[in-house]
């Protein structure tokens, strides 16, 4: 069966597994298949179309005839059901209804070698700093853990700032878009999920956050991925356009719950010719409509021209209810 897959010389092929792994993009559900120079890794179907750039060796993404791996246990095989978690670092985090979180956990733990904390939410996300609560189902006690992402380490404690590790495809897309010369203002930047692979394509970032937990994470973030380009600090996006001024190429605005309310001062960062990348919550009736609103008055109380460039359904967050992205073009 034709899938999608990373081809890399044979000689490389164990660290490039190991890379894959650390993302989350090993597809184990197909065997890994070889001619006489190259391996081939099975990969997610979601896979980026930059990954082989974060890789540790020269590698190309293909697609390549693999056989189905007929032994690989999963969740779902184990349970008779599928389970709704999502993974952050070696920590697995069930949703609050997950009724039978104790064989869950012992499922995960089974099919996941690598994981060794299993949290339950207690509460959804609340707080102005939209943190959650959890209860230790199995494993470690502890909320705190190194996740790694297109080859990026972050550190969090998942318990004392915010962290989804869903919209790895839509960060590395708007990265994609930085210059080497860019300015960028990532006005929410929590532990540094933007602002970190963005420092690596731009010419500087200044990363707020109106959190001291996440900036203080966001800080050993930036030691630990080894950049000097990254001016992290804490701050309520209010204030930012009497503090730094009309400094951004790309202006980006990741609180979708929140965001509606700093369109103004976004505007006001944004140099001539340059981008906010606006993130909301819609409905599916109106997905784009109320946020172009807000961004257009925004733009005309300043005196500045605006363009659409892109509008996005991110993701699914509710029934009915989508994560959508708009860049726009400050002129």
């Amino acid at each position: 069966m034709e899938r999608l897959c990373v081809k890399v010389k044979k000689r490389f092929g164990e660290p490039v597994r190991q890379a894959l792994a650390e993302m989350d993009l090993l597809d184990n559900s197909y065997r890994l298949s070889a001619d006489d120079d190259c391996l081939y890794v099975p990969v997610m179907d979601e896979c980026p179309e930059d990954v082989c750039s974060n890789l540790p060796h020269v590698a190309e993404l293909v697609k390549h005839d693999l056989q189905p791996n007929k032994k690989q246990i999963t969740p779902e095989n184990l349970l008779g059901f599928s389970p709704s978690f999502e993974i952050v670092g070696d920590i697995a985090i069930l949703d609050g209804d997950e009724e039978e979180p104790e064989k869950v956990a012992q499922a995960l733990l089974e099919f996941r070698k690598s994981l060794r904390v299993v949290l339950q939410e207690k509460a959804g996300i609340t707080g102005e700093f939209r943190v959650r609560s959890f209860r230790l189902v199995a494993g470690e006690d502890r909320t705190e853990t190194v996740h790694r992402d297109h080859g990026y380490r972050y550190l969090v404690d998942v318990a004392k700032v915010y962290f989804t590790p869903r919209l790895s495809t839509e960060r590395q897309r708007v990265v994609l878009q930085l210059k080497s010369d860019d300015v960028v203002v990532d006005m929410f930047a929590g532990v540094g999920p933007y602002s970190i692979p963005a420092a690596k394509k731009c010419g500087y970032v200044y990363a707020i956050d109106k959190n001291p937990h996440a900036v203080e994470y966001l800080q050993k973030n930036i030691e630990l991925n080894r950049l000097d380009n990254v001016e992290a600090f804490v701050a309520d996006a209010r204030d930012l356009p009497q503090r730094l001024g009309q400094v951004a190429d790309h202006v980006i605005m990741n609180l979708p719950h929140n965001a509606c309310d700093f369109v103004n001062e976004a505007v006001a960062l944004t140099k001539p010719g340059g981008i906010i990348h606006y993130y909301a919550m819609a409905h599916e009736d109106a997905l784009f409509g109320p946020s172009l609103c807000l961004i257009e008055e925004a733009a005309k109380k300043a005196d500045r021209e605006f363009e659409v460039l892109e509008t996005r359904s991110v993701r699914s967050y509710a029934p009915h209810q989508y994560n959508i992205c708009i860049d726009v073009r400050i002129d």
